[in-house]
């Protein structure tokens, strides 16, 4: 139950920073932003991690650049 709640803070944390970063107004909502984050996170996961499944601040900024790159396929997929 606690993972549940840390992915859903840490997935809004990272939706709302991938958002505040992102060039230009990005509208959704805060659930969508929450699915966003937790799916950046996954992205750069897959990318990043080598077996480690500790905090680092890099996995951090990997998350938020990986949200970023949701958003920008998105964009260009047509899904708005």
């Amino acid at each position: 139950m606690i993972n549940i709640i840390g992915a859903i803070i840490g997935g809004l944390i990272v939706g709302a920073l991938a958002r505040w970063f992102y060039p230009g107004a990005i509208e959704m909502g805060w659930l969508a932003t929450i699915v966003l984050g937790i799916g950046g996170s996954l992205l750069a996961g897959i990318f990043t991690s080598r077996g480690r499944r500790d905090f680092h601040r890099v996995g951090c900024l990997a998350s938020v650049l990986g949200a970023m790159a949701l958003i920008l396929i998105g964009k260009l997929a047509g899904i708005d």
